[in-house]
């Protein structure tokens, strides 16, 4: 069984005993995280689409790590100006371990 949820402003896909990386999460490393917001849970032909969410619905994680991700480069340059402009960004993020989903 697999669920579309919603987390950070960003949709995922998973399955229970997947491990997926979302937006950080307020959560102590080791704890466990319910997810509410959830879009569609699924198992081959029997799929259930909540409008926009699901009555019920829950997909139950484990956080694993808290980090930052790769640096994401940013340069502003106008050509024949004598200008150029650097700046790096790192986001945080949460690594969560499925554990269960509830429909």
């Amino acid at each position: 069984m697999y669920a579309v949820f919603k987390t950070g402003g960003k949709q995922y896909r998973a399955a229970a005993g997947d491990t997926i990386k979302v937006e950080k999460i307020d959560a102590e490393t080791g704890a466990t995280v319910e997810l509410d917001q959830v879009l569609m849970v699924g198992e081959g032909e029997d799929v259930k689409i909540g409008s926009p969410y699901l009555d019920g619905g829950k997909v139950t994680a484990k956080v694993v790590e808290h980090g930052r991700g790769d640096k994401v480069r940013i340069i502003k340059f106008k050509r024949r100006k004598h200008h150029m402009k650097r700046a790096g960004h790192r986001q945080y993020f949460t690594r969560l371990e499925i554990t269960g989903i509830d429909a």
